[in-house]
């Protein structure tokens, strides 16, 4: 009887002894925790989530032995989500201080964003993005343009040529296309980036037009630019460049019916559309600079910051802009129309807000132009997938991130209740992990606070 009691003593000690074994003293656990499947759209209830050396280890129903995890988070009663991305994001560069780039980065982190598109390139976002791949920088994930490819850096099919070739040499991720490119000098641009197989993206200039930007093959429109412009019938317009702020001054020509044709166009050539519809609805658009700068999150940007914001709104919409409501109403309805049938019949839409732009504070603008989506009619679960699986779809790295999956990168959002029923929810944060690092909500109250002291001096 001793000698089996004694054997089953030795069995238990092995056995514990084994399961320590098994667990990476680096390991992390979130228990109990709620998952939301953005692909769809459901809520996978209860689950104990491991995590080690930066990804998504296991998903189970119940972990034995939880107690063998040093580091524990418990999201009882909590909603853990994948990471959201910015994909109109801008990133300071020299001279601005290698302080307030960090605190910008940061100022995305804080609010669940683990992905960022930079849309205006500069040599240091090169290496920007290497250190917040290898973990030497607290950032989201970088992907950066290159500099402006625009009518003052481009003026002849020969200069394209050798930028755009230089740009593929130098590893940015893609091109970013501005206004102003003549003609056959974006032609050249167009085969030049085939044949660097380096993908171009951003404004449609006024001599392309949409129908020809959509044929070449944009990977993303931004803006949703060039579009208003295409619902004018041709025998309407006596002077292109009279379309005034991304079409505004055609709002009463345009011809909304016109809409579906070029949606379906946009969904044969496979180009993506990044709205930012929260730029027109609040740097243009009937609300005061005063209005603008009593918002919460104004406390995070520098004086100075804010009082060219406030100088650029009075320009854009003040009494002296010849800005007209009811137009403005209008102009944002096309906009509403465009955004709901490139949903349901484009190719599909990518979250992004255009920060820090024109009273659009990093991070925290991602929630006024999800609830501008709101406005425009989609759902809570597509607003979801549209800054999270349809970016991986993207940028073809669904096997890397974009949703709570064993064996892809542990970027997530860990929230109060189900954004699925209240998209507000995403506001909620009680933590992030990006690439596997958790960052509590008292460390980012933290440093929201020093963020809020740099700006104030």
């Amino acid at each position: 009887m001793k000698k089996a009691a004694l054997i089953c003593l030795t069995a238990f000690f092995l056995s514990c002894i084994q399961s320590q074994d098994t667990v990476s003293p680096t390991a992390m656990l979130i228990a109990g925790v709620n998952v939301v499947d953005v692909r769809n759209g459901t809520i996978i209830e209860d689950r104990d989530i491991v995590i080690d050396s930066g990804l998504i280890k296991s998903i189970t129903s119940r972990l034995d032995q939880p107690e063998l995890y040093s580091q524990k988070i418990d999201g009882k009663g909590y909603y853990i989500l994948p990471g959201l991305a910015e994909m109109h994001a801008h990133i300071p560069s020299p001279p601005t201080s290698s302080t307030r780039i960090e605190e910008t980065l940061f100022l995305y982190l804080s609010n669940g964003i683990t992905t960022i598109r930079g849309m205006l390139g500069h040599p240091s976002h090169l290496d920007l993005r290497q250190k917040a791949l290898s973990g030497e920088l607290l950032s989201p994930r970088i992907f950066t343009s290159s500099p402006s490819l625009n009518g003052n850096t481009i003026r002849t099919p020969e200069e394209a040529q050798e930028k755009v070739t230089a740009y593929a040499l130098a590893g940015y991720d893609f091109l970013k296309i501005h206004p102003g490119i003549q003609l056959e000098v974006f032609d050249q641009l167009v085969k030049t980036a085939q044949q660097e197989k380096i993908p171009f993206a951003g404004h449609v200039p006024v001599d392309v037009g949409i129908v020809k930007a959509l044929e070449s093959g944009y990977a993303t429109i931004d803006h949703i630019d060039g579009f208003l412009e295409g619902l004018v019938p041709p025998e309407k317009i006596t002077d292109r460049n009279a379309n005034g702020f991304f079409g505004y001054n055609f709002t009463p020509l345009a011809d909304t019916t016109r809409i579906p044709k070029l949606v379906a166009l946009s969904k044969q050539k496979k180009v993506w559309v990044v709205p930012t519809q929260s730029l027109f609805e609040r740097w243009f658009a009937p609300t005061t600079a005063d209005e603008m700068l009593a918002q919460p999150e104004m406390k995070y940007m520098p004086r100075a910051t804010l009082q060219n914001w406030r100088e650029r709104k009075i320009q854009a919409t003040g009494d002296q802009s010849g800005f007209d409501n009811k137009t403005w109403e209008e102009f944002i309805n096309i906009r509403n129309k465009l955004i709901t049938e490139i949903q349901e019949n484009g190719h599909g839409l990518l979250l992004g807000s255009d920060a820090p732009q024109i009273f659009n504070v990093p991070g925290f603008s991602i929630h006024r132009e999800i609830q501008a989506m709101v406005r425009a009619g989609l759902s809570p679960l597509e607003i979801l997938q549209s800054g999270t699986i349809n970016v991986a779809r993207y940028l073809d790295k669904e096997d890397r991130f974009g949703e709570i999956k064993a064996g892809l990168e542990a970027d997530a959002l860990l929230i109060s209740n189900n954004p699925l029923e209240d998209i507000g929810a995403l506001k909620e944060i009680q933590g992030v992990l990006v690439r596997g690092k958790w960052i509590p909500k008292e460390e980012i109250d933290r440093r929201l606070a020093e963020i809020e002291g740099n700006a104030s001096k």
